[in-house]
């Protein structure tokens, strides 16, 4: 495929009545706009026609799938009020912006040097997030919102695959519904994963649609959890970090820096 048949595939996927799609010569993008709104996307034709040839035609498919889900996110007006659990905390990249074009601050919250949370309201086949105006139109406080948003993520069910290699135990969750990665704020999950663990208990949140779970116990594990964490980051819609985490003696989370000769000892900080 080259730029010209995937610039058609694109127009014919995304035109519709609500929307026009305008394109730039120059910059060789593709601009898709909410007719009502001004709204949209801006698509750069070199970076999905790399993906495409990178990853195969299914992943350029979800691609444009979630950028259609995104546009109708964006075309309907939700309301928070009624609506307070379907709140739930995203996890994002610590490069994710905080602000929007038009300048609204969108809630966020401190994780990790590597992540940030914000806040999303469930729309079904997509999510708004939430920002300072539309909780003030809402008339609804931050705190609160921080709070039935994870009453809500914590009510979610966790199903689990277990994979075991060279003896160290993997658990991955992914069951697709855009808050995989966010299980790992559930502290219950957590205190659960710790209590089990021979070794030491390492997490890693490569994408929003996956949470891996390791149980370290000797150092190859490092180096499949490298490897393991790198290929799930590549393959992800919305990668969020490549850099996984370990729990220390405190539960609070680290990043793991695997390099040759320098990977950590397994035992170090098992929880007494």
């Amino acid at each position: 495929m080259d730029r010209a048949n995937l610039r058609k595939l694109v127009e014919q996927r995304l035109q519709s009545d609500e929307t026009t799609i305008h394109f730039d010569d120059k910059s060789e993008q593709l601009r898709v706009e909410l007719i009502k709104s001004g709204k949209g996307v801006t698509l750069s034709l070199p970076e999905l026609l790399q993906h495409y040839h990178e990853k195969g035609e299914p992943a350029l498919d979800q691609a444009l799938v979630t950028i259609e889900r995104g546009l109708k996110a964006m075309s309907v007006s939700p309301h928070l009020k009624g609506k307070e659990k379907r709140i739930f905390p995203v996890l994002r990249s610590a490069s994710f912006p905080e602000k929007t074009k038009d300048g609204r601050r969108l809630i966020a919250k401190a994780h990790t040097a590597e992540t940030k949370i914000l806040y999303a309201l469930d729309l079904g086949n997509a999510c708004r997030l939430i920002d300072d105006r539309f909780l003030e139109q809402e008339g609804i406080a931050e705190q609160m919102l921080m709070e039935s948003a994870a009453f809500n993520l914590n009510a979610l069910p966790v199903k689990m695959k277990k994979d075991v290699v060279r003896n160290n135990a993997f658990y991955f969750i992914n069951t697709n519904d855009g808050y995989d990665a966010s299980r790992i704020l559930n502290r219950k999950l957590i205190e659960k994963m710790r209590s089990k663990a021979h070794g030491d208990l390492t997490v890693a949140v490569p994408h929003q649609d996956v949470l891996i779970f390791g149980d370290i116990v000797n150092p190859e594990g490092y180096d499949i959890l490298a490897q393991m964490t790198m290929k799930f980051y590549t393959s992800g819609t919305i990668p969020i970090t490549m850099m996984p985490f370990i729990f220390n003696e405190q539960g609070e989370l680290e990043p793991i820096f695997i390099m040759a000769n320098k990977r950590p000892k397994p035992g170090k900080t098992k929880k007494q």
